[in-house]
């Protein structure tokens, strides 16, 4: 089993993506580091528009994220509702 992960600045936009992140992946570690916030989840990671939107209080766009993204790992699905890392079985 391998860990997904993606890294973002550091910045209130961004906790709030985090927090998202969170909820809808119950498995997720996040290592708060100097200016940057990392998320490691086991196979696979979905990142939800809806739960960013619940937690920032206005429509986002899940491409807004490439704004604080600083890194990724794993294979990327994307559609308008959902962002998903993972790895192949």
């Amino acid at each position: 089993m391998s860990n997904v992960f993606i890294a973002f600045q550091q910045n209130d936009e961004s906790r709030c993506i985090v927090e998202a992140i969170v909820e809808d992946n119950p498995s997720a570690v996040v290592n708060y580091q100097p200016g940057m916030v990392k998320i490691d989840v086991p196979n696979s990671m979905v990142i939800k528009s809806c739960t960013i939107e619940e937690k920032i209080g206005r429509k986002f766009d899940l491409q807004e994220m490439q704004l604080h993204l600083i890194t990724l790992s794993g294979y990327v699905d994307e559609t308008d509702d959902e962002f998903r890392l993972s790895w192949p079985n």
